[in-house]
């Protein structure tokens, strides 16, 4: 099954809210930080054992990245909203 399918009500109630492109960031931000909340899950049962309180290093590489991900997800969403406040006022 596709995102579109798996996720069409999501997109379908953010698309008509916010357009088709910040509407799919915005599902894609949720999915990101589902997945970071799983990951999370994961880290508390997986702990470093040379750093104690720590999840495993590789479970601190994907939470790494999903944080980089949604920072990126973020300023994509912050230059389209700018894009489309201009294009209103221009």
């Amino acid at each position: 099954m596709s995102a579109f399918e798996t996720h069409r009500d999501e997109l379908e109630k953010y698309e008509f809210m916010m357009g088709p492109a910040r509407g799919r960031l915005a599902v894609t931000m949720d999915v990101v930080t589902d997945a970071m909340a799983l990951v999370g899950q994961h880290g508390v049962y997986c702990q470093s054992q040379r750093w104690p309180g720590k999840p495993v290093m590789d479970i601190q590489l994907i939470m790494r990245s999903l944080e980089e991900a949604k920072e990126l997800i973020r300023s994509v969403m912050d230059e389209l909203k700018k894009e489309k406040d201009n294009g209103r006022t221009g």
